[in-house]
């Protein structure tokens, strides 16, 4: 099942638009129903309008209805073989995002193993 979630996750990747990075990525994150939503990079010109795929997939699996995940598996890099054995630690904002939703041990899949949220992010922004 988690390699099914990586094979996922790298053929979001295939979509990314990069252009000015060069850096591709590509996420998916399986929901509690069963069902995986995948995203992936999406650079802009003007930089800080692009979007990650970590936070892409989740948007479009909170547009489906979806609130409860069960796993993320990401990847990364500037070619395949980088993707697959490099680890892509999600970005603070990203982070931020998934803890709205998922609590401390919430597993992310990476190249090098599984993390768990609070591994990348110990004390998450909470109102």
């Amino acid at each position: 099942m988690i390699q099914n979630l990586t094979e996922a996750a790298m053929t979001a990747r295939a979509n990314a638009y990069a252009p000015y990075s060069n850096f591709f990525v590509g996420a998916a994150l399986r929901c509690e129903s069963g069902k995986v939503y995948t995203g992936c990079n999406v650079e802009n010109a003007s930089y800080s309008m692009g979007i990650c795929a970590e936070r892409n997939a989740v948007f479009q699996a909170v547009a489906a209805g979806e609130k409860k995940f069960r796993t993320l598996s990401i990847v990364g890099g500037k070619t395949d073989e980088e993707a697959l054995s490099l680890p892509c630690i999600p970005c603070g904002a990203c982070l931020q995002v998934l803890s709205e939703f998922c609590s401390g041990d919430f597993p992310i899949l990476l190249a090098d193993g599984i993390h768990k949220l609070s591994d990348f992010l110990p004390n998450s922004f909470k109102l």
